[in-house]
């Protein structure tokens, strides 16, 4: 009796060493298995960078039209990958604190670039004497991104530049000095 507790270890050992290892391994995936996340042609925080570069260059081009798509289909992106992000973050709270972690971090990631892609059309507004359309893409940077953070301030300042408020941000002031 006292021999069956080993003999028993011995053979579920034995076992699992000879039986075939791809049952335990797992498959690994191939970067090419990983269609969104590739760069330009993904649905990611990169390939909006990319459409933000995109209608940098139509307007170094003097392509105004094409830099209007570009940055458009940049904030929609961005738009949509911060809600997905965002669903699945609460999705699995409370269950593996990794996954919400990581689509966080990226969904903050996504809304610098909403930020990004918001204050490049509202310049391009702005050079095109379309101030009314640029100001509430400027008050959606301030209410995204908070006063206090450099593009919701750069946002602001535009809104004092165009003459929709007149009351200078102190608290820039306060940041800028140190």
């Amino acid at each position: 009796m006292s021999c069956r507790l080993p003999l028993m270890a011995f053979a579920l050992c034995t076992g699992i060493a000879l039986s075939p290892s791809s049952a335990l391994a797992q498959v690994p995936t191939r970067t090419t298995d990983k269609v969104l996340a590739q760069g330009s042609d993904g649905f990611n925080v990169t390939a909006v960078q990319n459409l933000l570069d995109q209608g940098d260059a139509a307007v170094a081009a003097g392509n105004l039209t094409q830099a209007r798509k570009d940055y458009d289909n940049a904030r929609d992106a961005s738009k949509q990958l911060m809600s997905f992000y965002r669903d699945l973050s609460g999705a699995f709270r409370g269950l593996d604190a990794r996954i919400p972690r990581e689509t966080d971090a990226k969904g903050r990631k996504a809304l610098a670039l909403l930020a990004q892609a918001n204050l490049r059309l509202a310049a391009l507004f702005r050079r095109q004497n379309q101030a009314e359309i640029a100001v509430p893409i400027l008050i959606e940077v301030v209410k995204l991104m908070s006063p206090a953070r450099p593009e919701g301030q750069k946002a602001y300042q535009s809104l004092i530049e165009l003459g929709f408020v007149e009351t200078p941000y102190a608290g820039a002031k306060l940041k800028t000095s140190d």
